[in-house]
């Protein structure tokens, strides 16, 4: 009786399943960097923490134009540059965490988030978000590996 060959290879649907991940957040990137840069602007500006020293439009405007590259390059770039980019949209997610903290710690209402439940409620997403950009693009393995090194 032979022992099967297993593989680190995740499999088709595992795969396919991290490429639908990859994609959406990429879209919802895309979709939310152009709300900051027009119909959402004074709403994001309502979440730029009172103690960043930078005029709110252009911290908005700036995380805007961020968005819109992590999403763009986690739609369209190519396999071998796709976890440096979910480190890279990790780490962006991870820096405006304190912008969330701060809307629910200085009561600030935006985006239907009324109430300190609801603020800190969605405090608990930004870490799915980080997780979603490492592990959709293989940010996880290659930060292992580096940090092994």
């Amino acid at each position: 009786m032979s022992t099967p060959v297993t593989s680190n290879r995740p499999s088709r649907v595992a795969e396919a399943i991290r490429t639908i991940a990859r994609l959406l957040l990429g879209v919802a990137l895309v979709f939310a960097g152009i709300t900051h840069l027009t119909s959402a602007r004074e709403e994001f500006q309502a979440q730029v923490p009172a103690w960043v020293p930078v005029d709110e439009d252009l911290v908005v405007l700036a995380s805007g134009v961020v968005e819109i590259g992590l999403g763009l390059a986690l739609v369209f770039v190519v396999r071998r540059w796709r976890p440096i980019v979910g480190v890279l949209a990790a780490a962006f997610f991870l820096v405006i965490f304190p912008g969330n903290i701060g809307q629910w710690r200085e009561h600030v209402d935006a985006f239907g988030l009324d109430t300190d439940g609801k603020r800190f409620t969605r405090l608990f997403f930004q870490p799915v978000l980080i997780a979603i950009a490492l592990w959709s693009t293989g940010g996880w393995s290659w930060l292992r590996e580096k940090l092994r090194r």
